[in-house]
């Protein structure tokens, strides 16, 4: 084989070095994690285990598994089996357990046993890169993304999808019925074949249309109803992609916008962001240990409500608003197309007429400020207006906090590009890591373990490309 990089012969003898640290470069990410979880208080995070027993067979150290848990997420190793196998043959992972080889079963365990407080590392995480004054610049971007669960889409059940599976299988019962009668007209032995198989189908599909009944009940008596019946916790969930959904869950972060670092996270599975602006802003203002925060989402998140709510915790928002106006579809004008004059408590309207404040009424349990004038029957512009009357205008008692939003909004036209390009990165990067099944685990409480597990490897990652492997571990130790 000449002229080719040749390699020794297997049975070649050599003089291997002594010590495993020798196979380890002093920049290896493997150093990190082992400095990093040598400084926690495992029990100060409610590790168990993390003082031994008196009596019985040793356990392995807590900090031991969750080394090999995260070194496992930073390098797409999810798996408990994978981590076993990795123990006994990656000379990173012997370095870090120093040989150890625990089994997947306790690995497993550990994550199962142990879910709170690995969450808490991922915490603790970002508490290190606050102490070392990354977060000065208190802006985040706030979004969700759609994660897969342990249940198919065929194991996830809503009142329109029971109401079509019913009425294919009564189609089918009747199709079978029909092709029973042709067959008892038929003789010889293979029509009594035929009419035994035709009677079987039957009586499965029978069986079949009782197990949707009896799931359509179940599916009343859920507050969302549906139901999951492989992991009870997920949830059927619209995607970007038109006419395709996912069962599984909505996975909330906030991003730094300076650094990209996830400094908070939530793993839920409601199905709408627009409940969820103002929790995400006060747990990343508490992460970045800000007086006042500045966030930006897309306009899924925009409610009234959460806008007022970010408003008296200190958070400046930048949301859009969605486009619905029946109005403007139709060709009217719009609310938008009306200037409001706080000094007069009134609206000015696109033909220049006052619209005063008449009364105060409630709608949806808010109360709402009416607006109009009697003089909408001599306008010219009444047919680009309002079908009725008069025109008349609704202000929400705290419309002030919607207009501050509109403002900011005005003032910052890239506003949405700072947003798309902070939180959507990361959201890429960790579903490529975990793969094309996201989650492995069963149920929103170990689904968030997971999640705070991959989060963790992913702001160990970016630290480590902002400051290298041995300023960060020097930092650590501090």
């Amino acid at each position: 084989m000449g002229r080719f990089i040749e390699g020794e012969e297997r049975g070649q003898l050599s003089l291997m070095p002594t010590s495993i640290d020798e196979y380890v470069e002093e920049d290896n990410v493997v150093r990190v994690v082992d400095a990093f979880i040598d400084e926690l208080d495992l029990q100060a995070l409610g590790f168990a285990g993390v003082a031994p027993a008196a009596t019985g067979r040793p356990a392995y150290h807590p900090s031991t598994l969750l080394k090999i848990y995260l070194y496992g997420y930073l390098n797409r190793v999810q798996s408990s089996r994978r981590l076993e196998r990795e123990a006994k043959r990656n000379v990173e992972v012997m370095w870090l357990t120093r040989r150890l080889a625990p089994d997947f079963k306790t690995i497993a365990d550990f994550r199962k046993n142990n879910g709170t407080a690995i969450q808490s590392v991922c915490a603790k995480f970002v508490e290190i890169c606050a102490h070392i004054g990354l977060f000065k610049h208190a802006v985040t971007a706030i979004d969700g993304a759609k994660f897969k669960a342990v249940n198919s889409r065929d194991r996830n059940f809503t009142r329109g999808k029971l109401k079509r599976r019913m009425e294919q299988v009564a189609e089918s019962i009747n199709r079978y019925l029909e092709a029973l009668d042709t067959a008892d007209l038929e003789e010889g032995e293979r029509a009594g074949e035929k009419v035994a198989r035709l009677a079987a189908r039957i009586a499965a599909m029978r069986a079949r249309l009782a197990e949707l009944k009896e799931l359509e009940q179940r599916v009343q008596e859920e507050p969302d109803k549906q139901i999951s019946l492989t992991d009870p916790d997920a949830r059927a969930m619209a995607t970007n992609m038109r006419g395709s959904s996912v069962v599984g869950y909505n996975v909330q972060t906030a991003v730094d916008t300076e650094h990209h670092l996830i400094v908070a996270h939530q793993v839920t599975n409601v199905v709408v962001d627009r409940t969820l602006l103002a929790p995400m802003a006060a747990k990343a203002k508490e992460a970045m240990r800000a007086e006042k925060l500045d966030a930006f989402a897309d306009r899924g998140y925009y409610s009234g409500e959460q806008l007022l709510a970010c408003e008296e915790i200190g958070v400046a928002t930048w949301v859009p608003k969605p486009r619905t106006s029946n109005a403007r579809a139709a060709g009217r004008f719009d609310k938008e197309d009306f200037e409001y004059l706080p000094e007069q408590n009134a609206y000015r309207c696109p033909a220049g007429e006052i619209l005063p404040y008449r009364f105060t009424g409630v709608h949806d349990d808010q109360n709402v400020h009416i607006y109009f004038t009697n003089v909408c029957g001599e306008c010219a512009l009444k047919s680009c207006c309002t079908t009725g009357k008069e025109r008349r205008v609704r202000r929400w008692e705290h419309e002030h906090v919607i207009d501050s939003t509109r403002d900011r909004l005005k003032t910052t036209p890239d506003a949405m590009n700072i947003r798309r390009r902070t939180v959507e990165h990361p959201f890429g990067t960790m579903k490529a890591w975990m793969g094309h099944t996201h989650f492995l685990t069963k149920g929103i409480e170990k689904v968030s373990t997971e999640m705070s597990s991959c989060v963790l490897a992913y702001n160990l990652k970016r630290m480590i490309s902002m400051l290298g492997v041995k300023p960060l571990m020097a930092t650590i130790r501090a």
